[in-house]
């Protein structure tokens, strides 16, 4: 694929380093980008698009150009409560937030897209919709865009598309068909107990005792009851209980995540962890059933197989071979789907590397990856601007343009 507007963006790239540079240090956290969303409104004005609220904090961009398909892009706008420790000269100005999972780059790189898609109309005809998502991180935003009539407000997409900067090496772009990212569930357990002194644990039912008991049991989860082979999760985060040493508490709080690639596993797993819990109260002795409280939920990130051919293929045909590579799924979660299946349409989700390839590359030769590359929600996480940014960019026109190009 020839894209002679994507060969010379030195004066975009200059603005938008400084826009990403920005964005970087004023994170929001999730559902609160208000300055964000006016950032990028500001940034849409001198195009000739039509921008509309959608969602409280999402700004929806259609750009309409004849006749054609319509392609939805997305981009997520939120920051993470973390206090950033990458000592960059444009690090967060904002006390515990920071854009420590690479939206900033995301939102530069959809702006960038708008723009040359918006000036240089010849090369394709149909709509185009950029779609900038607040709200990612808690799984609340794309719920929030559908809830707020996101289907009846703009024109239905015949495909949605969306990337991540992951901590690989920059200037690679990594796809896959079906499953890429899991399904992503956190939970919290009460169970109950009988308070007594910690002297007389015979006049107690102790929460603790239990609450161990059920981590333990948890552990099986996967390794007896999940099928070998096939994919699951069970982590227990946090356990709370008690505040003094001689006191024996009323009862206590477990913190679940789960993640799965497939939905029968998924709720095979959720029912397993309520008969567990169960159980094990009930065999403790425990005076009131447990509670159950499912949150932060992510939907399966599963690629439409045709899409991601159609995607990859004219990644492949622009990039190279050599930078262009199928990727294993991802356990991180997102809810960008939310928004394709709200529409009953196809979608496709790919990554793009961000770790300055020297780097990158010595640290795989040493087998230190995991050691020496920052990866996401990491307070040390800093995408390579350069290349990043101008990939981004490049992926983002390259798909619309396999769908909206002119024959």
């Amino acid at each position: 694929m020839s894209v002679p507007f994507l060969e010379n963006m030195d004066e975009l790239l200059a603005r938008l380093r400084e826009v990403y540079r920005q964005l970087h240090q004023q994170p929001e956290l999730s559902m609160q980008e208000h300055k964000t969303a006016e950032r990028i409104e500001a940034e849409l004005a001198h195009l000739d698009v039509d921008v509309q609220r959608i969602g409280g904090t999402g700004v929806v961009a259609i750009l309409r150009n004849g006749t054609g398909p319509t392609v939805l892009a997305r981009a997520d706008t939120d920051a993470l409560p973390v206090d950033e420790q990458t000592g960059l000269d444009y690090a967060s100005q904002i006390d515990g937030a920071m854009h420590a999972c690479g939206h900033d780059m995301h939102v530069a790189t959809l702006l960038g897209a708008i723009e040359l898609l918006a000036t240089n109309k010849d090369a394709w005809s149909g709509t185009y919709i950029g779609v900038f998502q607040p709200g990612e991180e808690t799984a609340q935003g794309a719920q929030a865009l559908v809830d707020d009539g996101l289907v009846e407000k703009i024109p239905k997409p015949d495909v949605a598309l969306a990337q991540h900067v992951m901590p690989t090496e920059a200037g690679t772009i990594g796809t896959s068909a079906g499953p890429v990212l899991s399904a992503g569930d956190s939970l919290k357990i009460t169970v109950y107990g009988r308070g007594a002194h910690g002297s007389m644990p015979h006049n107690a039912i102790d929460p603790v005792v239990l609450a161990s008991s059920i981590v333990m049991r948890l552990q099986t989860i996967v390794s007896r009851e999940t099928k070998p082979g096939e994919f699951a999760v069970v982590t227990v985060g946090a356990l709370h209980a008690g505040s003094k040493s001689n006191i024996i508490s009323d009862r206590a709080e477990l913190l679940l995540n789960l993640r799965t690639y497939d939905t029968e596993v998924r709720k095979n797993v959720m029912t397993a962890i309520e008969r567990i819990v169960r159980g094990e109260c009930q065999a403790a002795g425990s005076p009131k059933e447990p509670e159950f409280e499912y949150y932060d939920q992510f939907p399966l990130t599963t690629n439409t197989p045709d899409v991601n051919t159609k995607i990859t293929e004219a990644f492949t045909e622009f990039f190279g071979t050599d930078v262009v590579y199928e990727t294993q799924p991802y356990t991180a979660s997102e809810d960008f789907s939310r928004l394709p299946n709200a529409f009953g349409i196809p979608y496709t989700f790919w990554f793009i590397g961000s770790v300055a390839p020297k780097k990158y590359r010595k640290a795989v030769e040493a087998g230190t990856v995991a050691q020496d590359i920052p990866a996401n929600h990491s307070p040390f996480f800093a995408p390579e601007i350069d290349p990043t940014l101008e990939i981004g960019i490049q992926t983002q026109v390259v798909a619309a343009l396999s769908y909206l190009a002119k024959d």
